[in-house]
């Protein structure tokens, strides 16, 4: 079976570039690898989650699945004030991605190789939760990020969550509802949608 980026230790020869975007009026660099998700370029998806996703001042957020870290290090671009965690399964996502957090000068910033919660700390909420989930990971990791948020989120913080129409995107709105009371539909985009829910 190929090796993908759902992996905790890829062994996929290193082949580092540098990629460079602009995101909310913004300008990036980010270092990418082999072995890791959307080398190339930012994903269509993550682009379109970061153009609509809300950061609060003063907030606790977290990036589940965070590759070499878009998401994660744009949000925390966006509100210095607040306090952005950074998770993956895949080391050397996690890597690129503290190294892009310096290269982007960003400090409120927390990086954590965990499979999806298993590594933060008992009790640890958020007010934000995002995620680009890892589809080739499968359904149940998948929703069990979903679940997990459940947890991990403040009465009344909120789970983004960017899926492709043909990529389950259905089935993820059945289970999001199915779990939180209130689940709207921010955007769709290109076969894209981004579903907000709201805890409590």
């Amino acid at each position: 079976m190929a090796e993908h980026y759902y992996t905790q230790e890829p062994s996929v020869q290193s082949n580092r570039q540098v990629i460079r975007v602009s995101l909310r009026n913004k300008e990036f660099k980010f270092y990418t690898d082999a072995g890791v998700f959307s080398k190339n370029m930012i994903d269509f998806g993550s682009k379109l989650l970061i153009e609509h996703m809300d950061i609060p001042s003063d907030s606790k957020i977290l990036d589940v699945g965070c590759g070499y870290g878009p998401i994660g290090i744009c949000a925390a671009s966006l509100e210095k004030t607040s306090d952005v965690t950074l998770i993956d399964v895949n080391q050397r996502a996690i890597e690129l991605a503290a190294e892009n957090a310096k290269l982007n000068h960003i400090s409120n910033i927390k990086l954590l190789q965990s499979d999806v919660y298993s590594r933060l700390e008992s009790g640890q909420k958020f007010d934000v939760i995002l995620t680009n989930p890892p589809i080739r990971a499968g359904k149940e990791v998948v929703h069990s990020i979903f679940s997990g948020a459940v947890e991990r989120l403040k009465d009344g913080g909120s789970l983004w969550v960017i899926m492709q129409k043909k990529q389950g995107a259905p089935s993820a709105l059945e289970k999001l509802k199915s779990l939180f009371s209130t689940v709207e539909e921010v955007s769709k985009k290109k076969g894209f949608k981004i579903f907000k829910a709201i805890n409590g």
